[in-house]
């Protein structure tokens, strides 16, 4: 069953990163908890369109690092 298919998330953080064992469901409600994230799946720049659509078992290992702002 799909909905139980894990992979790992990296989520960055204050001491690093974090690495989690997360289904498609938790991964995609982590990203809409967290607006200023990028997400990269495949080291590829993705967003969660890609991630919704995208077949858990071979998606691989999704990283979470905070989104870089510039021009302030």
């Amino acid at each position: 069953m799909s909905n139980n298919i894990r992979t790992t998330v990296k989520i960055a953080d204050n001491t690093g990163h974090t690495t989690l064992q997360l289904t498609k469901e938790e991964t995609i409600q982590r990203l809409t908890s967290q607006p200023n994230t990028w997400v990269f799946a495949d080291n590829r720049l993705v967003d969660g369109e890609f991630l919704a659509k995208a077949d858990w078992a071979k998606v691989g290992t999704i990283l979470m690092p905070n989104a870089l702002v510039g021009g302030i």
